[in-house]
């Protein structure tokens, strides 16, 4: 009843979802595009083999290594990505080219779900880390499927939420062959929303098995170099509301450190133009990475608006501050810039990263700040202290490696499971 409920309401609302569909698509195009794909009609969809569910760009880059590891254990399996957004769509192909089919997930209505996964006819379903959808699980399992949840994540907030309505979405967590959790802490919140600890393991975060690419690392260096001997801080994957508080402190660190560039990557590719206005605003010369021009030594930012890169951008950095947490959004991924050995700068609102960013901060490598004043104190003392700064971001390095190995456990329970 619970589910009927569920999709009746799922239905009624579809006229709004379309309408905000088209909103969106006024800023995002692409929005526009592929409508068939999410009534589960069309689609690059390669049945017979593995499926893997990455909501979004965050999601798909840190499904990258699992599908790369995929892709070599099982030749001879068809592998199907689905994603909810535009710009998952563009890095799923960016990463994969060919190698792999790509559609939309169908909305969550139970014939779009059940026509989709009888299409698809996948051995295993994979679903990064915790985009569940009621009615895609119950046709999955319907179907026979085995459904994991990998690198799977709960913070606090959201097993709140999923408390509000725990009639939909208990049976839909018990419904789960296997839950790779990140942490205990998140281990026990999933155990309280109604898997079964016999169905879950805590493996780590896959994003810890994160390798940054030589060729990435090469094409930063190269960058970097034409840009001189200039200070160089990265704000990446900020929201609206906290692009003024970083460009206000931009202009505090300029006073202390004139030839400072900061590299401003927004979360959104839809407000690429709206932060370049802000820029404009600001009275800050700038140049936008789309142009593919260098920045002269007269620029004082420069805007991150390609999909894609911001690995290469954060190879260009002394510095590196974690959009999403001066807004409250919960942050995200520290490890990249860990991984590169940069020292890390968070705002207070860090719950989706809380047991990663609270190890970065025990080792050193994290501090947290709370407004655009604290920020530039922060960013200008590890400019002036390149040794400290070092420091920091090998310590970060290390919290890394430590943690390493989620990717292989997450394979091993993969292979028990695949049919």
């Amino acid at each position: 009843m619970s589910r009927t409920l569920y999709s009746l309401i799922f239905t009624l609302c579809m006229p709004l979802i379309l309408l905000r569909l088209l909103y969106r698509a006024r800023k995002a195009p692409a929005y526009r595009k592929r409508w068939h794909e999410r009534f589960a009609l069309g689609g690059d969809v390669r049945p017979g083999g593995i499926w893997v569910h990455a909501v979004s760009v965050g999601e798909s880059i840190a499904a990258a290594p699992l599908v790369r590891q995929l892709l070599r254990s099982y030749p001879h399996l068809p592998l199907t990505i689905t994603c909810m957004t535009p710009t998952g769509s563009e890095q799923i192909r960016k990463l994969f080219g060919d190698q792999v089919g790509h559609a939309y997930l169908p909305y969550d209505l139970p014939w779009l779900q059940r026509r989709f996964i009888k299409r698809l006819r996948p051995h295993i379903g994979i679903i990064m880390e915790t985009e569940l959808w009621p009615n895609m699980v119950r046709e999955a399992k319907d179907q026979g499927i085995p459904l994991v949840l990998a690198n799977a994540r709960l913070s606090e907030r959201s097993a709140r939420g999923y408390r509000r309505i725990s009639w939909l979405v208990e049976p839909m967590f018990a419904a789960l062959d296997w839950v790779a959790v990140q942490t205990q802490a998140e281990a026990m919140r999933f155990e309280r929303l109604g898997v079964s600890p016999d169905a879950m393991q805590v493996t780590g975060s896959i994003k810890f098995d994160l390798q940054p690419e030589p060729e990435i690392v090469q094409q930063a260096a190269a960058l970097r170099a034409t840009w001189g001997q200039r200070p160089v801080w990265i704000a990446a994957s900020t929201h609206a509301g906290e692009d003024e508080q970083v460009l206000a402190a931009h202009r505090e660190v300029l006073a202390a450190h004139p030839e400072a560039l900061l590299i401003l990557v927004p979360r959104h590719p839809e407000r690429f133009d709206d932060v370049a206005e802000l820029i404009e605003t600001a009275g800050m010369p700038m140049v936008r990475r789309s142009s593919e021009a260098t920045p002269a030594a007269t620029d004082q930012v420069f805007l991150g608006d390609s999909m894609g890169e911001l690995m290469m951008l954060y190879g260009c950095a002394d510095v590196a501050f974690i959009g999403g947490t001066l807004a409250a959004h919960g942050g995200h991924n520290y490890l990249e810039p860990a991984a590169l050995g940069l020292p890390i700068i968070s705002g207070p609102h860090r719950y989706n990263f809380a047991e990663i960013s609270e190890l970065l901060e025990g080792a050193g490598a994290l501090r947290q700040v709370r407004d655009a004043k604290t920020l530039a104190a922060a960013v200008s003392e590890w400019l002036e202290q390149p040794e400290a700064a070092r420091r920091a971001g090998a310590a970060g390095q290390g919290v890394v490696q430590d943690n390493q190995g989620a990717l292989e456990r997450l394979l091993k329970g993969i292979a028990q499971r695949l049919k």
